[in-house]
C-alpha cells in the first residue's frame, strides 16, 4: 500500500545511488510531486472523458447499429466506423473500457500526490509498466488507424494526445527520482529532454497523419 509518510526512509526507498538528485543534478520542475500530480490529474481527466464518451457512443451503437456518433464527420473521420473494426476490441471487449480503468488510476495517483502522499519504488515501477504498455498499445492503434483502417477517430486521437506527455513524464520522473536507476549521464540527458521528446512525438503524430491522409488534405480523394 502507498505510504503517506514524509520521512527520509520513504525517499531513500525510491532513490538509488545513481539517481539524478542524488548524483548532484537538479530535478526537473515537472517531476516534483505537486506539478507532477497536476500533470497526472489533467492528462487522466482528459483521457478518462474521451474514453467515457467512446463508451457511451459504443453502447448506443450496440443498441442501434445505425446510430450516428458525435464524431461521424465523413468517410475519413468517424468513431462509428472505427468501432466496427476488430482493432476496436483487441482483447474481446471494447478498448475504451481499458481507458476508463487506466485513466482512473492515473487520476487517483495524481490526487494522492497533491494531497502529500509518498509511494514506494514498487508502485512507481508498476505505474511505469502500465504507462509503457498503454503507450505501446496506443502506438499500435495509431498505426492501425493510419495504415490499415484508414479512418480517424477524434476521441481516440485525444487519448493518443494524452498518452504522449503521460508516458514521457512518468519515465522522466522515475529516472530523475531513482525509481529507474541509470548512470548519471543518461539521467541528466533524459531529465533535460522531457519537453523536447514530447514535442517530437507530437510532430511525428501530426506528420504521419498528414502523409497518411495527404490525398484528403490536398483534395484529390474524391470527397
Amino acid at each position: 500500500m502507498p505510504s503517506i509518510s514524509n520521512s527520509a526512509a520513504d525517499v531513500t526507498t525510491e532513490r538509488g545511488p545513481l539517481a539524478g538528485p542524488a548524483a548532484g543534478h537538479s530535478q526537473p520542475p515537472l517531476t516534483r510531486d505537486k506539478p507532477f500530480g497536476w500533470l497526472l490529474v489533467i492528462t487522466g481527466v482528459v483521457g478518462w472523458l474521451a474514453s467515457g464518451t467512446l463508451v457511451l457512443e459504443k453502447l448506443e451503437v450496440l443498441k442501434d447499429p445505425k446510430h450516428v456518433t458525435v464524431c461521424d464527420v465523413n468517410p475519413w473521420i468517424s468513431c462509428g466506423q472505427v468501432m466496427q473494426t476488430w482493432q476496436s476490441a483487441v482483447f474481446g471487449f471494447p478498448n475504451m473500457f481499458i481507458g476508463i480503468v487506466a485513466f482512473a488510476v492515473t487520476i487517483t495517483t495524481g490526487m494522492a500526490l497533491l494531497a502529500g502522499a509518498k509511494f514506494s519504488r514498487w508502485y512507481w515501477l508498476g505505474l511505469q509498466a502500465g504507462v509503457t504498455l498503454g503507450f505501446a498499445f496506443v502506438v499500435w492503434l495509431w498505426s492501425q488507424a493510419l495504415y490499415s483502417i484508414h479512418i480517424l477517430c477524434p476521441f481516440c486521437m485525444i487519448v493518443w494526445a494524452t498518452m504522449i506527455p503521460l508516458f514521457v513524464w512518468v519515465t522522466v520522473r522515475n529516472v530523475a527520482n531513482g525509481a529507474i536507476r541509470l548512470p548519471a549521464g543518461p539521467t541528466r540527458i533524459l531529465a533535460e529532454s522531457g519537453w523536447i521528446v514530447t514535442a517530437l512525438l507530437y510532430v511525428a503524430v501530426v506528420a504521419t497523419i498528414f502523409f497518411a491522409f495527404i490525398q484528403v488534405f490536398i483534395g484529390t480523394s474524391g470527397y
